[in-house]
């Protein structure tokens, strides 16, 4: 379960990139591995629920994506894990469109960091590519999303 938190609250922790989407996460038992951490594959649902949670917050529900027979669908995910996470720790993952081409693909990064001690654990990179839901086909951003995500956009060096 997450919470949309105002930047205000977070706004101690050292961010990448200016303007973050932030959501705070709890670490639960069911997110526990046998090494006794959060494991790896728990990194990258949060990764996506800070996506959908961005999203919505832009304007575009998956309501949206049905009734324009469209969807983001994920082209690469590139996941560098730097640390680890335990059960009852509180997370901040943040995430930043980065590229939207306005024609087919879009490019988001994520930063994870524990709130007690701000250590980030997570750095992320997924590209999307515009689909129809139909037919599973690439198809053309439709003007809801380029506007959407288009100034959503946060420009980096990268």
């Amino acid at each position: 379960m997450s919470e949309v938190v105002d930047v205000s609250k977070v706004a101690e922790l050292d961010w990448d990139l200016p303007r973050p989407f932030v959501i705070e996460l709890d670490v639960g038992d069911e997110a526990i591995d046998h090494y006794g951490h959060a494991n790896n594959a728990e990194y990258l649902r949060w990764v996506e629920q800070a996506s959908w949670e961005h999203s919505a917050h832009l304007g575009l529900t998956l309501a949206d994506y049905r009734e324009l027979d469209r969807a983001m669908a994920v082209h690469r995910h590139e996941l560098d894990y730097l640390a680890p996470c335990f059960v009852g720790e509180r997370l901040a993952m943040a995430t930043w469109v980065i590229e939207c081409d306005g024609r087919l693909t879009l490019t988001r990064r994520f930063q994870l960091q524990r709130i007690a001690d701000g250590v980030t654990l997570l750095r992320a990179r997924t590209r999307y590519a515009c689909i129809a839901l139909s037919s599973g086909r690439p198809r053309r951003l439709p003007d809801a999303f380029v506007k959407g995500y288009g100034d959503a956009v946060v420009t980096t060096d990268d």
